[in-house]
């Protein structure tokens, strides 16, 4: 990871943050694309020596996000990878689901790993890069009162594969990460019987850690991921196979 410049969506906590942390563990620069307030995630990065830039940006914006591409080029030198991490949740039933619901997730989650992917192959076309999209195992199996997230996360899927076959002989590799129950503030939030129920229903019988998804991230935009593009790989402790 040494001299590379990683751009970290939604990397101001949870599964982004751990993403961010290892790579700049592993020697690499990191950017941070939020619109929360990426104080900790920054403070860690540059307490082991690397560069870190904050760009608050919502990345359903398409130009906020190339402006904000330009200066991450323009203040760190370059783009090496890409991690589309951003995603946002507004869980309902479909019959009780509004537009907006919809809308707006599929904003954040879908047209974010758009704006973002386009912003960022303009830069990598000489250079090559990695790309690595976090979709989840709502995109692969579904999940009830998800239809709008799970929605988001198999277009990420298609989107990926199509994105690899265009641009695999420029030398920029996209792959995708399906995560399934990670500990982040959005399970947090479930009380302790769901929650153990969710464990019991997983092979390993324990939910994943926001790092188990980081370790992935690094293989794939790393040397040991050279020859990987097109693919989708579970992370899940076995509970989709």
């Amino acid at each position: 990871m040494k001299d590379t410049v990683t751009i970290v969506t939604g990397g101001s906590q949870g599964i982004g943050r751990a993403i961010a942390e290892f790579l700049a563990h592993k020697g690499g620069d990191i950017a941070i694309f939020d619109v929360i307030d990426g104080d900790e995630t920054i403070a860690a990065v540059r307490n082991m020596g690397r560069k870190c830039m904050f760009c608050r940006v919502d990345v359903a914006d398409l130009q906020a996000v190339g402006e904000a591409v330009d200066n991450v080029v323009k203040e760190m030198g370059k783009i090496s990878n890409l991690i589309n991490n951003a995603g946002i949740t507004s869980d309902r039933l479909l019959l009780r689901m509004k537009e907006e619901d919809w809308d707006r997730v599929i904003q954040v989650n879908l047209k974010g790993v758009f704006s973002c992917t386009k912003a960022v192959i303009r830069h990598m076309l000489k250079t090559g890069g990695s790309i690595v999209n976090i979709s989840s195992i709502a995109g692969v199996m579904g999940n009830a009162g998800q239809a709008n997230y799970a929605a988001s996360k198999a277009g990420i899927i298609g989107f990926t594969k199509s994105v690899a076959r265009e641009y695999g002989e420029r030398g920029i590799r996209v792959n995708a990460i399906a995560p399934g129950f990670i500990k982040t503030k959005m399970t947090d939030a479930l009380d302790d019987k769901t929650k153990e129920e969710m464990s019991r229903a997983i092979p390993l019988k324990r939910l994943g850690e926001p790092v188990d998804i980081a370790y992935l991230a690094y293989f794939l935009i790393s040397g040991y991921g050279s020859y990987i593009t097109g693919e989708v790989i579970n992370v899940n402790g076995g509970l989709y196979m």
